[in-house]
């Protein structure tokens, strides 16, 4: 895979970690050694596509969140969320499941069970957007997007369906809170898209295929994150077809730490919040009773302008 230094367009291009988590493999691009974060974006796992066998599936078990808003999406396959909201909404292709952990919320990720007794092929994304300060002890929420309530913009190759926040003077009803977009772009065979200026940081992810930024030199491939550099529209170019992720936004309101599944402005929340699920405080999912312990080493991320 070929490396790419800055230029005038591209602020930089992340290559992604890849992980293991029981079964199939998920790249992660964000937090990265190169980038932490992309807006208010501070990460991004894509997984898949794993094909599962009778008897087998996909099994997140229940494990708590704060400070922040999951994106899930899938491109293949579905899966059953459960929070301990008491939300249980299965997620198929083309649709979204935003949850808002806010103060506090545990959700689980497995295969229903009629995937799961007959097999099946499993492919998406999960983005987490950091909540603002003020907004970081919410009360937690979740919302589910078909496919048809998800704003396109469609011609000349171009098909582009926005997940959440604003783009090109569409909106979703995907409830955020801070100035951001997310977007599933898929381009046919010579196709281009002008991708506006008109959010400050900007990236975009490689699903399959290959891209160009027209203007500079190379082309990017699957699992690529390219970071744009403000200020200027780009022109996204697809010789032979492609689909990637548009994704980020205004910068956050301040540094953020990650510990595990907690994302805060104070560390002193973090620590809280890993102390509270150590000890079981936080709310049981129902109908999930299994549990997954707070790890014993974690990385905080100290994430800087």
């Amino acid at each position: 895979m070929t490396l790419h230094t800055a230029t005038a367009s591209i602020e930089q291009v992340v290559l992604p970690n890849v992980r293991d988590i029981g079964g199939f493999d998920v790249r992660r691009a964000l937090p990265s050694a190169q980038r932490r974060m992309v807006g208010p974006f501070v990460f991004l796992d894509s997984f898949g596509p794993v094909v599962f066998g009778a008897g087998e599936g996909m099994d997140t078990r229940p494990h708590p969140h704060i400070g922040l808003s999951t994106i899930s999406y899938l491109l293949q396959g579905e899966m059953l969320h459960r929070d301990s909201a008491g939300h249980i909404q299965q997620l198929q292709a083309g649709e979204v499941n935003l949850m808002v952990a806010g103060r506090g919320i545990v959700h689980s990720e497995r295969s229903s069970d009629p995937v799961r007794a007959s097999g099946g092929t499993l492919m998406g994304l999960q983005a987490w957007v950091a909540l603002p300060e003020a907004h970081e002890e919410t009360e937690p929420g979740f919302q589910h997007l078909t496919a048809p309530a998800l704003p396109t913009l469609e011609g000349d190759g171009v098909a582009l369906r926005l997940l959440a926040g604003s783009l090109e003077g569409r909106r979703a009803t995907t409830r955020t809170f801070s100035d951001l977009f997310y977007a599933d772009l898929q381009l046919e065979a010579g196709a281009r898209y002008r991708l506006s200026a008109e959010h400050i940081e900007r990236a975009l992810y490689v699903v399959r295929g290959e891209v160009e930024v027209v203007g500079e030199a190379g082309r990017f491939g699957a699992d690529q994150l390219v970071v744009l550099r403000p200020g200027s529209d780009v022109i996204i170019a697809a010789p032979k077809g492609a689909r990637l992720m548009l994704l980020g936004g205004e910068p956050l309101d301040g540094p953020r730490h990650i510990y595990w599944n907690f994302v805060s402005s104070r560390q002193d929340r973090i620590l809280q919040a890993a102390e509270d699920w150590r000890l079981r405080r936080f709310s049981d999912v129902p109908g999930d009773d299994d549990y997954i312990p707070l790890p014993d080493t974690g990385a905080r991320w100290r994430f800087k302008e």
